[in-house]
């Protein structure tokens, strides 16, 4: 166990933690084969069962509800203020609703997981599971209700598995769908989100807000308790077995879309320029990935900000003043062939003629190959 790792154990009590680290996050001895860590050969594995029929039996039990607590009053502060201790490359959860920015740092969201907020008036959950490396947000209003929710301490397939304090029904985090509770079926739409660098949320959301560290808990923000874990060849808790199309932990951006999943594997947006555009066509709907270099993983170094730039991706509608566009790389830049506008990878128009303008985005996720193809194991990977 690593220095890290007693330190991980001493500030939140969570085996978990200790689990996971120690220069590399070693499995259990259970842990499944990933495949050959070239990735591209093999069959599929087999569908797993329908996740409406899932009940406690079915998760992996680590931890007491709440060991990992929620944020339930977050605080908010100027991108001014974060940047004495948020370095510009640090990743965060992107979120706007109505005009209202906000930024959630990864370095923060690690130790917490969830943080339950309004914002644009909405009441809504944002959540990060570091096991499966996936940001997501969902509205918390259900009928009359406004949920707040909470870290179970069960694992489905190796990912985050909330509960909502109010009913204590389960939720999964891919799905956001209740699986056992008086709301068992529900399914909570979800936000999109995205990861970008703090720098670049800035560039992006010039009036935007940081998460602030004042959460009411007392964490070492700003180290990584998974130190090394995005290198590792095998998830930590996951007893599925793990589709051998690509490496387990290779990062990939991950869009369904009417029944039909894609996986876009990071290593085949990645160029030599630092930025790609890759158009597709995804449930009989035309979209555009965009991918730029500039972020680094949050799971890598012992501190947040030496780890490795690993980049980000965006997903969106190519489509901007009712004009279809399409996507290329020019000089380093992203640009639209019809008016040669420059494009951010948030997906707003930087300068050209539709300069200010914003794409759609659409929902996708940022995560590990195991934890995408294990819920989505019909998913088609980009080029095949």
């Amino acid at each position: 166990m690593s220095f890290r790792s007693v330190i991980a154990i001493a500030a939140t009590g969570s085996l978990l933690l200790a689990a996971c680290t120690g220069g590399g996050g070693a499995s259990p001895a259970t842990s499944p084969d990933p495949g050959s860590p070239e990735g591209g050969s093999g069959a599929k594995p087999d569908a797993p069962i329908d996740l409406t029929q899932l009940t406690r039996e079915d998760l992996t039990s680590v931890l007491t509800p709440d060991s990992i607590p929620s944020i339930d009053d977050p605080k908010f502060v100027d991108p001014e203020e974060a940047e004495e201790w948020l370095s510009a490359q640090e990743p965060v959860a992107a979120l706007e609703i109505n005009g209202d920015a906000r930024a959630y740092p990864f370095q923060i969201m690690t130790w917490h997981e969830i943080v339950n907020d309004v914002v644009g008036g909405t009441p809504v959950a944002v959540t990060y599971c570091p096991l499966c490396n996936s940001a997501l947000a969902y509205p918390r209003r259900v009928g009359t209700r406004i949920l707040e929710f909470g870290t179970s301490g069960s694992l489905y397939n190796s990912a985050l598995v909330m509960y909502d304090r109010q009913t204590e029904s389960l939720w999964l985090h891919f799905e956001g769908l209740a699986i056992e509770g008086p709301l068992e079926g529900t399914q909570l739409e979800l936000i999109p989100v995205q990861t970008l660098s703090f720098e670049q949320f800035r560039q992006e959301h010039p009036g935007g807000r940081v998460l602030s560290q004042d959460t009411g808990f007392d964490r070492p923000y700003g180290q990584n308790p998974y130190d090394f874990y995005d290198t590792a060849e095998r998830p930590f808790l996951f007893d599925g077995e793990v589709d051998p199309r690509l490496p387990a932990i290779a990062r990939v951006v991950g869009v369904e879309i009417d029944e039909e999943a894609v996986a876009y594997p990071y290593d085949a947006l990645s160029s030599e320029q630092g930025v790609s555009v890759v158009h597709d066509a995804v449930g009989g709907e035309d979209l555009v990935v965009f991918w730029r270099v500039g972020v680094r993983s949050a799971l890598d170094d012992p501190e947040i900000e030496l780890g490795r730039d690993v980049g980000t991706s965006g997903v969106f509608l190519p489509v901007a003043r009712g004009r279809d566009l399409t996507f290329r790389v020019e000089a380093g830049q992203i640009t639209d062939e019809q008016t040669g506008s420059v494009w951010s990878v948030g997906g707003r128009a930087r300068s050209g003629s539709l300069e200010g303008e914003e794409l759609t985005p659409l929902q996708h996720l940022d995560t590990f190959w195991f934890a995408w193809s294990s819920h989505k194991p019909d998913t088609r990977i980009l080029g095949t």
